[in-house]
């Protein structure tokens, strides 16, 4: 309409005093629905079907499993794509993982704990718990624990 040099909310106004209710947004909004699908529709699809077959296969009764590179974050899975000769970016991975459900594998730190021997003896308190010193470098004292 507006090509022809009409505007959408005249000519709702128009149809309104006929009897025909439109609103200039459902207009719109049944005309954006016309064109077609996005250029980001049209990528992002690609991406998905490459990221799932990337994180999935089939095993030999036909169920869907993950495989090892399913576990991989954003970042590497993006990475991996890309080594793969896809040419995807962080923004649509991160939309493709979603999709599917996939998080990447969060490795937490390593415990380390010290257990100790029941059996061990201390260590003797050399200074008696006195740590003032007379002269300088004479008293030489360090926490191990």
């Amino acid at each position: 309409m507006r090509g022809e040099g009409r505007a959408v909310e005249l000519v709702c106004a128009v149809l309104t005093e006929q009897g025909c209710r439109i609103a200039a947004r459902t207009y719109r909004a049944l005309k954006a629905g016309s064109r077609g699908l996005s250029a980001r529709t049209v990528t992002d699809a690609a991406v998905l079907d490459a990221v799932r077959s990337v994180a999935f296969t089939l095993d030999r009764h036909g169920r869907r499993k993950r495989t090892p590179e399913g576990l991989y974050g954003r970042r590497r899975m993006t990475a991996y794509l890309r080594r793969q000769g896809h040419m995807v970016t962080p923004g649509s991975v991160d939309r493709a993982m979603t999709a599917l459900g996939l998080e990447g594998v969060r490795r937490g730190k390593k415990v380390f704990t010290t257990v100790p021997d029941p059996a061990a003896s201390r260590a003797p308190d050399l200074v008696g718990r006195d740590f003032t010193a007379t002269a300088p470098d004479q008293l030489w004292v360090t926490d191990f624990t």
